[in-house]
C-alpha cells in the first residue's frame, strides 16, 4: 500500500448502521475499519466479529481503550477477529507490557492512543520502549469543540519514534492532507466520512486528498469569524441539541418569517414601551450585533418600528430581539432584517429615557448579557454563553452532521424510529 493508511471509525451505537456505513467506506477507498469505542460499548466483541466478516480481506482496529487488564482485553479483540488492538497510552506501564505480550501470542498490532496523556512526547519514546506497534496522537471530542488540534500533537511528537503515527480528532479532508505532509502514517477518520450524506464520495474525497497533499488551505479567521460561520449554517434546534436542550428563548416569532441571524449580544433594558434606549443602542452597536431587549414582556405599547429597523440595516446590525411588542410589522417584512418580538401591537409608547444599555438582563426566560451569542432563525431563538461560544458551535456543527446522515438513511427508505433503533435505547 503506498502513502499514508485511511482509517474509517465507525464510531456509531448501532451495528447495522456501521456495517452499511463501513461499506461505503470501502467502497470510497478505507484501507482499515475501526470498530469505534461507542460501537464496541453498544454491541461488545459482537461488533469486531461482525466487521471481521463484512470485511474480511481489511484491517479490522479494535479501538478498546484498555486501561486495566491489558492481556485478557487484547486476548478478546483478537479472538473476535481484530488486528489492530487500542491502549489507553496513559495507563500503567505493567498494562501496556502486558497487551504487547498477549498482541506477540495472538498476532495482533497494539496501538497506544495519546488521548489525554500528560506529557504526549515522553509518553510516546516510553511506550516505544515498551513495544507498541503504533502510537496515535488523538485529540477527543470534547477537546476538539474547544479549538484542540491533533495535527499540532502529530507535529510535537514526529520525528521522537520510529514506529508507525496515527492521527485522530475531527480531520477533514484538508487536515489531513495536512497530516500526511507531515508525516502521518494513518489517518484516523470519523465524522467527516460516518456522518456524510454521500459516505463514498466524502472517503474518496479524503482519500485523493491524502495522496495530493498540496490542499490549499482556507485564509485562517479569527475565532469570531469562525464562530459566526458556523452558527449561520446551523439551525436554533442543532444548537438546543448541543446544549442539551438549553438556551431557548420562549414566546419568540419571527416577524419577516424564514430569516437567519447571528452575532453578539447589545442589551438593553426598559419599560412600557420606551423607545429611547432602544433606539440609542442602535448608534453604540457594533456593526454584526444583535439587540436583545427587555420591555418585559409589555404587548400593549411597542418600543420598535419600522424606523429603528431600517436604522440598524445602515448601521449592520444583525438582528433584533424583544422581550415585548413591535409594531410596523408588514414595512419590518420589506426591509426583511431578522426581528423576533413576544407580541405585535400598533401603539408606540415615549421616548422617556428609562432603562439601561449594556446591563445583564432577563430577556424571555433566559439570562443574557452584553456579548453572549444570539442565534436566531423560524423556528426559535438561541443564547450562547460568550465563554462556551467556540464550544458549542463545533457540538452544534456535529449535531448537523449526524441530522445529514440521518436523513440520508431515511431516503433510502428507513424511518426515524428503526435507523435510531428507538426501542433498543428505550429506558428500561
Amino acid at each position: 500500500m503506498s502513502g499514508p493508511i485511511l482509517q474509517v471509525a465507525l464510531d456509531l451505537t448501532e451495528l447495522k448502521r456501521a456495517v452499511q456505513i463501513g461499506k461505503e467506506a470501502v467502497s470510497g477507498g478505507a484501507d482499515w475499519i475501526e470498530a469505534g469505542t461507542p460501537l464496541i460499548k453498544s454491541e461488545g466483541m459482537n461488533a469486531v466479529r461482525t466487521l471481521k466478516a463484512e470485511f474480511p480481506g481489511h484491517t479490522i482496529v479494535a479501538d478498546m481503550k484498555i486501561a486495566d487488564t491489558g492481556a485478557l482485553e487484547v486476548e478478546m479483540a483478537a479472538k473476535a477477529g481484530a488486528d489492530v488492538v487500542c491502549i489507553l497510552a496513559s495507563s500503567d506501564d505493567s498494562v501496556i507490557e502486558e497487551a504487547v505480550r498477549a498482541g506477540h501470542l495472538y498476532g495482533v498490532k497494539i496501538l497506544a492512543d495519546l488521548l489525554n496523556t500528560a506529557d504526549p512526547i515522553k509518553r510516546s519514546e516510553e511506550v516505544e520502549k515498551i513495544g507498541v506497534d503504533i502510537i496515535a496522537a488523538h485529540i477527543g471530542i470534547d477537546q476538539q469543540m474547544k479549538g484542540m488540534n491533533a495535527v499540532d500533537l502529530l507535529k510535537e511528537i514526529s520525528g521522537r519514534v520510529s514506529v508507525q503515527i496515527g492521527v485522530a480528532g475531527g480531520l477533514d479532508y484538508e487536515t489531513a492532507a495536512e497530516a500526511a505532509a507531515n508525516g502521518a502514517d494513518i489517518l484516523l477518520i470519523g465524522s467527516s466520512i460516518t456522518k456524510s450524506a454521500d459516505v463514498s464520495a466524502a472517503t474518496r474525497k479524503i482519500k485523493d486528498a491524502i495522496k495530493d497533499q498540496n490542499i490549499k488551505k482556507a485564509s485562517k479567521k479569527s475565532q469570531d469569524e469562525e464562530i459566526k460561520e458556523i452558527f449561520m449554517s446551523v439551525s436554533a434546534p442543532n444548537i438546543t441539541d448541543a446544549m442539551h436542550r438549553k438556551g431557548a428563548m420562549s414566546g419568540l416569532i419571527s416577524i419577516c418569517g424564514d430569516v437567519k441571524m447571528a452575532g453578539k449580544a447589545l442589551t438593553v433594558s426598559t419599560i412600557a414601551g420606551d423607545w429611547a434606549k432602544p433606539v440609542e443602542a442602535i448608534d453604540v452597536a457594533n456593526e454584526g450585533d444583535v439587540l436583545v431587549i427587555d420591555n418585559q414582556r409589555a404587548k400593549h405599547v411597542a418600543p420598535w418600528g419600522e424606523l429603528a429597523t431600517h436604522s440598524c440595516l445602515n448601521r449592520g446590525i444583525a438582528g433584533v430581539v424583544i422581550d415585548g411588542a413591535v409594531r410596523d410589522a408588514d414595512d419590518i417584512k420589506k426591509i426583511g432584517l431578522p426581528v423576533f418580538a413576544t407580541a405585535i401591537c400598533p401603539n408606540a409608547g415615549e421616548p422617556k429615557g428609562f432603562g439601561e444599555i449594556g446591563a445583564d438582563i432577563s430577556c424571555c426566560g433566559q439570562q443574557v448579557k452584553t456579548g453572549d451569542w444570539i442565534v436566531g432563525d423560524e423556528s426559535g431563538v438561541v443564547v450562547i454563553p460568550k465563554k462556551r461560544a467556540y464550544e458549542i458551535a463545533r457540538r452544534a456543527l456535529e449535531v448537523r452532521k449526524n441530522e445529514v446522515r440521518i436523513r440520508e438513511e431515511i431516503k433510502r427508505g428507513g424511518t426515524l424510529s428503526s435507523v435510531a433503533e428507538l426501542l433498543k435505547w428505550e429506558k428500561k
